[in-house]
């Protein structure tokens, strides 16, 4: 077998000697070199000492006359996801900012903390909802944070979202754009109250859910350990709750129903310690009739729901003080008192509207520039139109990203797309919202169905089984994909079937 050996091994000398060893270059001059439309800043102007994450400063060139005119968005909210829906990829590019890459239907949010609805039940990649951006050539999704706007030459500055991962180094960008429309939503409020942010966890995104199923679960099973004090036990077991918004009644009647159909029969040694405290300032739904202020005080209360009012002084690790001095022990603290504008929007130099957020006119545009837009939860009408500022609700925000696309693509087929061409432009009825109604659950197959148009108005109300079989179905009818109403139906039916299951994180 020598000559075997021999002919192996000129084999591999002459593969070896005919490849060229290739160099790996450390630092890339950008991540985004594969396409032609992406630019760098020269490399005198970067700072030596930086990661090489961070030492290019990359982005996407205005658009040419032989491409499409770019529309970025920044969020994946209500209002983004429903204009990017409804947005003509065959005028526009879409580019979409945002540092979440799916839309989360938050109506039905509480119910997975619970194990009622599964995680991505109510979880809509953004894929889905506008195809272009995983297939266009032109369009994109950035997971990244906006960190300013250059309306002078329509431009904004992006950083990559890191997680806080040590490993990972931001990454600094920029993207040119023809319009912007700034739909970032608004942040948890905390009326600068001490220990919020280090103690409570907040419902509005998809892992804050889990870190509450998580912390649920764990506290079940802490408080059947040996040796444990009943003093301890009850304050593992007590569940907080902080506002009586919709999200704060529903996240308490979720819970309560978990309480007596659950964990009644599968944690039967800790199921006298178990219980939710609502705090509220002042009336639990205030938004809703008082018939149906008082209804869902009723069953709340029936459920064991403790309903307290007063105001939150400070917040520490395993208690909650109240202004009175009331000291509150908990093992889960839920904060749901509303929404504010985030620092992003706070740090903008835009004219606000009253409450801080991003100043429109009535057609949705941000006056003092050009080509700038904002809907949702971040913008509210100046004062100078007259209009009063809108309530941080879904369907405010729904409506207004289907006006807006539907304004937007009339300005693309009348030639107005690119940047500063539709300045004289007529752009036809100004936005108008109609209120549709609130709905609110309350546990106990209960809920509430309130159709007045404004807190002063009159029309129908509705209570008890018929408000929550037209809650479910509503709900049901909204969510985004087909794919998702099956997840929602078949865990509803599993529910209702076999009772809940939050053994699964």
């Amino acid at each position: 077998m020598t000559w075997f050996r021999s002919l192996l091994t000129a084999s591999s000398s002459s593969i070896r000697s005919s490849i060229k060893p290739r160099t790996i270059n450390p630092s890339p001059k950008s991540i985004f070199t594969s396409y032609s439309h992406f630019c760098s800043e020269p490399s005198s102007s970067r700072d030596k000492t930086q990661s090489p994450y961070t030492s290019n400063y990359s982005g996407l060139e205005p658009t040419k006359s032989n491409e499409k005119p770019r529309v970025v968005v920044l969020g994946t909210g209500w209002a983004a996801c429903r204009l990017m829906k409804g947005i003509n990829t065959d005028i526009y590019d879409v580019v979409c900012v945002s540092p979440r890459n799916h839309m989360v239907f938050t109506p039905l949010l509480a119910s997975t903390c619970v194990g009622t609805l599964e995680f991505r039940s109510v979880a809509e990649p953004i894929g889905r909802i506008q195809p272009a951006i995983s297939k266009a050539p032109g369009s994109y999704f950035f997971l990244a944070s906006c960190k300013g706007i250059d309306a002078d030459n329509h431009l904004i500055h992006c950083e990559t979202v890191t997680d806080e991962l040590e490993t990972l180094h931001p990454w600094n960008f920029k993207v040119s754009y023809d319009k912007l429309v700034i739909a970032s939503g608004a942040e948890a409020s905390t009326f600068g109250i001490h220990g919020v942010k280090d103690h409570a966890i907040f419902l509005r995104e998809v892992a804050h859910a889990q870190e509450i199923r998580r912390k649920l679960l764990l506290n079940l099973m802490l408080s059947d350990v040996p040796g444990i004090t009943e003093e301890e036990k009850s304050r593992l077991l007590h569940c907080v709750v902080i506002g009586g918004g919709p999200t704060g009644v529903e996240f308490s009647g979720e819970l309560s129903d978990f309480i007596i159909k659950d964990v009644h029969e599968r944690y039967a040694h800790v199921k006298d310690y178990i219980h939710v405290t609502l705090i509220e300032a002042n009336e639990i739904l205030s938004s809703f009739d008082v018939r149906l202020r008082q209804y869902a005080t009723k069953q709340l209360t029936k459920s064991g729901v403790r309903l307290v009012r007063g105001t939150v002084k400070d917040v520490q690790p395993q208690k909650i003080i109240l202004n009175d001095g009331t000291e509150v022990p908990y093992g889960l603290l839920v904060w749901s008192t509303g929404v504010g504008p985030s620092s992003f929007v706070r740090s903008l130099q835009f004219p606000k509207s009253p409450g801080g957020r991003v100043g429109v006119d009535e057609w949705l545009r941000v006056p003092s520039v050009q080509d700038v837009f904002s809907i949702g939860d971040c913008s509210g009408f100046l004062e100078s139109t007259g209009k009063p500022v809108l309530p941080a609700l879904a369907q405010v925000a729904e409506r207004q990203g289907k006006y807006l696309a539907a304004l937007l693509n009339q300005v693309g087929k009348n030639g107005g797309g690119r940047a500063n061409s539709a300045r004289d432009m007529e752009l036809g009825a100004p936005f108008v919202y109609k209120h549709l109604g609130s709905m609110a659950t309350v546990g106990r197959y209960k809920a509430l169905v309130d159709l007045r148009q404004s807190k002063e108005g009159k029309g129908l109300s509705l209570t008890g089984f018929v408000s929550w079989f037209i809650w479910r179905s509503a709900y049901l009818t909204r969510v985004v994909s087909w794919r998702n109403r099956f997840y929602v139906a078949v865990n509803w039916a599993t529910t209702f079937v076999f009772g809940r299951d939050i053994s699964r994180i």
